[in-house]
């Protein structure tokens, strides 16, 4: 089985994979400074907890936005799973062309979400990442990944407003009854919810203006559920995204290695014969 590992600013997430078959999945805290023994006790804990072992992952893909995370992760798969993890960086061969003007600047989550959406809801396709950041993702009508925009997060807007004002205090991020709050917490949940969707649609907006057609919206990230039903461009919510754009990657690879005659698992007519570059 597989086990994708997203490392991103504010939690890791990993998914168990048989195939296309999701088997688990588990959240934790991105955490840099947690040793390779304390990852690998951890992950035997949650695969135990969902009556699985460790001796049944035999193939690790990794993406990473936190450096100092990556590294004890790559330790504890070499050392206690005898694997060597695919991380995927600048040089992996996605089977995407980029059209980045410095592809080493493209984090590999973003590229992941693209692979993934491409792959799960064809071209041209936009991705929201409602994360640490509000990232957006374009894919071209052939398959191009173009670039996208990435504006500060919703939990971290909060977080500083709620700093720098004296007289507001955190809140539970929930669905507002209204627009109009009747008091400091509808406020603010109305403001925060409403005003993110409504930022999502308007880059939305200028990105289809650019692009010429209109192409559908899909969102992830931990705050998608919430932030998604009060967008109006939002079509589908997909919160595995990144976790199915390492295992689109690894499959391809592995389809590579296995047949370098035939095409990847999952490759269509369209991608063969393309050159890709991430």
């Amino acid at each position: 089985m597989l086990l994708a590992i997203d490392i991103g600013n504010t939690h890791t997430k990993l998914s168990l994979y048989d195939g296309s078959r999701h088997v688990a999945g588990w959240r934790l805290s991105t955490n840099g400074e947690r040793t390779a023994d304390e990852f690998a006790v951890t992950l035997a804990a949650l695969m135990r907890g969902r009556g699985l072992d460790l001796g049944q992952v035999t193939a690790v893909a990794i993406c990473s936005v936190v450096p100092p995370a990556l590294v004890p992760v790559v330790t504890m798969v070499r050392r206690d799973l005898g694997l060597e993890p695919l991380v995927v960086g600048p040089e992996t061969d996605t089977g995407m062309p980029v059209a980045y003007e410095n592809p080493r600047e493209l984090g590999a989550d973003r590229i992941a979400n693209a692979v993934a959406a491409r792959a799960e809801y064809g071209a041209p396709v936009i991705v929201v990442d409602l994360g640490t950041a509000t990232k957006w993702e374009v894919v071209s009508p052939d398959g191009v990944y173009l670039g996208g925009a990435i504006a500060p997060g919703v939990a971290i807007s909060l977080d500083a407003l709620v700093r720098r004002a004296a007289r507001l205090s955190r809140i539970e991020l929930a669905r507002p009854h209204r627009a109009i709050g009747r008091s400091t917490v509808e406020a603010l949940r109305a403001g925060v919810l409403y005003g993110f969707a409504g930022q999502i649609d308007a880059v939305v907006d200028r990105i289809q203006d650019e692009l010429g057609q209109p192409a559908p919206v899909v969102a992830t990230g931990g705050l998608a559920p919430l932030i998604a039903p009060e967008s109006r461009r939002i079509e589908h919510v997909d919160p595995h995204l990144t976790l199915k754009g390492l295992r689109w990657i690894h499959q391809r690879l592995a389809g590579s290695a296995a047949s370098a005659s035939g095409p990847a698992p999952g490759e269509t007519a369209r991608d063969r014969g393309r050159p890709g570059r991430a």
